[in-house]
């Protein structure tokens, strides 16, 4: 797998000339001068690019909400054209952002935009290094897609997938990356076994549990405050060559609950989740699960479902290919970008809600949501264990049982009226989940105050205030999460 290459388009390498001599981060702006200066920019492997096209498909995400124009956009031909980016930018007063390609990131409220600054198309390095029986040590710009079609094939995969797969390695990294294994291997933040990174200082660093260990744990999930994700050893682990998947419909919300935390206490399932299923102005509840096994050695279904409280005559299962099961999605958002709905607004809103408060908290979000509000967009409902979670900055609810609640909205009609009013109603649900002692998953569209992110990084806050001034003590990175 090799790097992009990109056809030709308005670009800077080795110096800029133009009519503007210094930034002033105060209006984040270049100020103009009487005659034009050189500013001078360090070689580059890659390109500095400033046309208007490639800037305004930067000042995108599948939100489609916020759009923050950058000056401009480096593809970087090396992990050393970013150390130089970062360098030049934390010289001149810049802020910088990294995404997984121009325009593609999938949070939903600019979080990896940059206003006036330099966005990094991190989608240029997408290079497998290496991959053994045990790990991959993969650029951050590889998507999970790619690192599958290699290593399935070998009977290995990462342990914890998220639901769609196209997403890149280092932007999951960056945020927690969290599915259906969550309840037994963690967030993928769990399942990294070593990191490159290029801190706000401009400094190319490798990390682990055993080197550099406070930057390792600042990383992950650290919402790309500290370092831009650069390379990742992730965990690989044996996995059968077929899946077989179970749904089944329950039309009782604690019965549902119930069943889905006896699923991953007991460890029955490879995947568990679960979604809530809305018809008519009544919502049911389906659960989703599957089994991980070898030809000849198919699943007892009888074992496997014994003792749970589904409807009778709701439960399917079918088989399918590893690599199938993990790309089940494929068709589905091929539709939905055939009709036109993937370029809709997406204001999303990602919970993790703890397990006692689970039945109430749902149950009240549920009957102030009108079906339209959720825009045929899926809600997802299933449980997990918070004691999993190793990255301190992957911020969870207290207790045995979390579940992560999302409404998956898509904004129909996709006016700026509907728009702002689901952002609104977004935001008063958070202080309901905060009340509740619940999280934020923070690729989601809520917009945050400084004592917001004070809450919501609790008791770890001046850690993480620490570890900014430590790894990036002029706020150089990731402006558009709002922390800063």
């Amino acid at each position: 797998m090799s790097n992009r290459t990109f056809p030709r388009r308005t670009l800077l390498k080795g110096a800029l000339v133009a009519t503007a001599a210094a930034f002033n981060p105060s209006s984040r702006s270049w100020a103009a001068t009487a005659a034009p200066e050189s500013i001078s920019l360090p070689p580059l492997d890659g390109q500095l690019v400033m046309d208007a096209e490639t800037r305004a498909r930067a000042a995108d995400d599948y939100g489609h909400i916020v759009h923050r124009t950058p000056w401009a956009v480096l593809i970087p031909g090396s992990v050393q054209d970013i150390v130089k980016i970062v360098r030049f930018a934390r010289a001149h007063g810049l802020k910088v952002a990294a995404g997984r390609g121009i325009g593609e990131s999938h949070s939903t409220q600019g979080q990896a935009q940059v206003e006036a600054g330099v966005f990094i198309d991190m989608s240029a390095l997408s290079t497998v290094h290496d991959v053994d029986e045990t790990s991959a040590w993969v650029d951050a710009g590889v998507r999970w897609i790619e690192l599958l079609e290699i290593t399935v094939p070998q009977g290995r995969s990462p342990p914890t997938l998220t639901d769609f797969i196209e997403l890149s390695i280092g932007g999951t990294l960056s945020v927690g990356g969290i599915g259906g294994q969550a309840f037994r291997w963690g967030l993928q933040v769990d399942n990294v076994l070593e990191l490159d990174v290029v801190t706000g200082r401009g400094e190319l660093v490798r990390c682990s549990p055993w080197r550099h260990s406070a930057l390792f744990d600042s990383v992950r999930a650290g919402l790309g405050q500290f370092g831009i994700i650069v390379r990742a050893r992730v965990r690989l682990v044996r996995v059968p060559p077929r899946v077989r998947v179970y749904t089944a419909m329950y039309d009782d919300l604690a019965v549902f609950l119930r069943d889905q935390a006896l699923l991953v206490d007991e460890g029955r399932f490879d995947y568990a989740e679960g979604s809530v299923v809305p018809s008519g102005g009544q919502y049911s509840f389906q659960l989703e699960v599957a089994k991980y096994f070898s030809p000849g050695a198919e699943p007892n279904d009888a074992q496997l479902l014994a003792g749970l409280s589904f409807q009778p005559g709701t439960l399917q299962a079918q088989d399918s290919s590893y690599f199938d099961f993990a790309n089940r999605l494929a068709p589905l958002i091929e539709f939905l970008k055939s009709i036109g709905v993937w370029q809709l607004p997406h204001p999303w809103l990602n919970m993790f809600v703890p397990g006692p408060a689970t039945r109430p908290f749902v149950q009240q979000v549920l009957a102030q949501t009108p079906e339209a509000e959720l825009g045929q967009g899926p809600v997802l409902l299933y449980p997990f264990h918070p004691n999993r979670i190793t990255a301190p900055f992957a911020r969870m609810p207290p207790g045995h049982h979390a579940y992560l609640f999302a409404l998956l909205r898509t904004a129909i009609p996709p006016t700026p009226e509907n728009v702002a009013a689901l952002v609104a109603k977004n935001r008063l649900i958070f202080e309901q989940l905060t009340a509740a002692q619940g999280k934020r998953y923070p690729i989601d569209s809520v917009p945050m105050s400084h004592a917001d992110w004070r809450r919501h990084f609790h008791p770890h806050w001046e850690r993480f205030v620490l570890s900014k001034q430590r790894f990036d003590p002029d706020n150089v990175l990731a402006p558009g999460q709002g922390i800063f």
